[in-house]
């Protein structure tokens, strides 16, 4: 048996808070190296001259969001009891990781992130704009056909349709967060995410043209098929 033959794929769920929520995907791989390899997790690596643990994970967390439902595939060279290998996974666990579960999964079954086709978000909103303000501007915004925009990818622009990614907004209402005005609204959102591209509650809020103080988005939901 060689350190890259995989003999178990074990499926980790995890939340993430405040600090980890501003580590980014590259940085948040090499935690969880340190912390499976401190935990004697026996992981598979892949092959060539820089091998490197086998790691998958469901769907990169843009820096910045919360998230109660992060998934990450292990591939391992020897086979464990999930039970038994939890614990001491949480054990090496820095502030802001939590580990709920961890499940054996066929090495067979198809790549997470291959087959991620939504995601579920709650996002909290302050901003100077009153619920029938907010709520006015997110049902306009639902009314339009098309919202287009633009990214830079590998370094050129590429136009997109936001809004055939927002696939669900529910405005769950707002109250008053201090005496200078502000309010505290609380949206929930399903939006494509995968391969075929993504929706980021963030360039919603920046279609709403509100006057936007500052907000959290918490990733709460991966679908998948």
């Amino acid at each position: 048996m060689t350190r890259g033959e995989a003999v178990q794929r074990l499926r980790v769920g995890y939340r993430i808070s405040n600090p980890l929520q501003y580590v980014s995907v590259l940085d948040m791989g090499r935690l969880w190296e340190r912390l499976l390899r401190r935990a004697q997790v026996p992981m598979a690596y892949t092959q060539g001259y820089h091998p490197h643990p086998r790691l998958q994970f469901a769907a990169p967390l843009p820096v910045g969001y919360l998230s109660s439902a992060e998934w990450l595939d292990v591939y391992l060279r020897e086979a464990v009891d999930p039970d038994e290998i939890l614990p001491r996974m949480r054990a090496q666990c820095p502030r802001g990781l939590e580990i709920k579960s961890a499940q054996t999964v066929s090495l067979n079954a198809p790549v997470l992130q291959a087959q991620m086709r939504e995601a579920e978000y709650t996002v909290q909103v302050w901003s100077e704009a009153e619920p029938t303000e907010m709520q006015g501007a997110l049902e306009a915004l639902m009314e339009q056909e098309q919202i287009l925009r633009t990214r830079v990818r590998k370094g050129r622009q590429q136009e997109y349709d936001l809004r055939s990614r927002i696939h669900a907004l529910a405005y769950i209402g707002g109250q008053p967060d201090s005496d200078d005005g502000v309010w505290e609204h609380e949206l929930h959102l399903r939006m494509r995410s995968g391969s075929q591209g993504s929706g980021r509650p963030e360039e919603l809020l920046q279609e709403l043209e509100l006057p936007i103080d500052h907000y959290r988005i918490c990733r709460t939901r991966l679908i998948w098929e």
